[in-house]
């Protein structure tokens, strides 16, 4: 067990409550990942036992703060940290060898603006994040649960994005992307109908992809046999 699930406190027991909306993937980090994340965890790891952040002290000045749920195995978001060092970004992945590989990439390419989660994003969100705090969310490419029975778990859900919307900055924006026309139309239905927010490319259009946003090789591989892929960016407007 990591430090980042070390924690001992007990959730509030609406967090206790919620539907899980992500499933721990089997697989065991490198000796690369591990060697990673015994050296730097303590200055990138974050636990929601530690409660709210100071985002200006924790990233040691003023900046853009941009919320990644679920990176993956990091390509994309250590991409947008080289890119954009003067943005500081908090990464929140539940998949323990995601979080090693994001530390190499980390430590390969001297970037210095990123923390870490590797606990439930509903927490950190809950309890650890100070409101209208956040330029910019990003999820992309969450499980869709693409049975029926399942969409339950989807993580885009109203009560969901509203807490989102709490977070976020007016003006601040939801980027979200999924290459699941289904989960697609339910991200568009959600926070189509979601107070608070407005479309920037107008009602029910989604997005051409932002060019801050690297195209990863799944998206790649998914482009060769003619898988779609849809973005969508809502700002908060109220």
């Amino acid at each position: 067990m990591s430090d980042a699930d070390s924690s001992t406190e007990q959730p509030s027991s609406n967090l206790m409550r919620r539907i899980r909306s992500f499933a721990i993937r089997s697989g065991r980090m490198t000796a690369g990942q591990q060697l990673a994340m015994d050296a730097s965890w303590p200055d990138y790891g974050l636990r929601v036992s530690d409660g709210r952040i100071n985002p200006d002290e924790l990233f040691g000045g003023q900046g853009p703060l941009v919320l990644e749920i679920g990176f993956g195995m990091g390509s994309s978001l250590a991409q947008m940290m080289l890119d954009a060092p003067e943005t500081h970004f908090i990464g929140v992945e539940v998949h323990r060898p995601g979080l090693g590989a994001i530390l190499m990439k980390t430590l390969e390419q001297g970037s210095t603006n990123l923390r870490l989660y590797g606990e439930d994003a509903n927490e950190v969100i809950d309890r650890c994040l100070p409101d209208a705090c956040l330029d910019r969310v990003q999820l992309f490419f969450p499980d869709p649960w693409h049975k029926k029975k399942h969409h339950k778990r989807r993580l885009v859900q109203p009560e969901f994005v509203q807490r989102l919307r709490a977070k976020l900055k007016v003006g601040g924006v939801f980027h979200l992307a999924t290459d699941w026309e289904n989960y697609a139309e339910h991200m568009m239905a959600v926070l189509s109908d979601a107070e608070g927010f407005t479309n920037q490319m107008g009602t029910g259009q989604y997005s051409p992809r932002p060019d801050y946003r690297p195209v990863t090789k799944f998206e790649k591989r998914g482009e060769r046999l003619g898988h779609g892929v849809w973005d969508l960016l809502f700002e908060r407007t109220a």
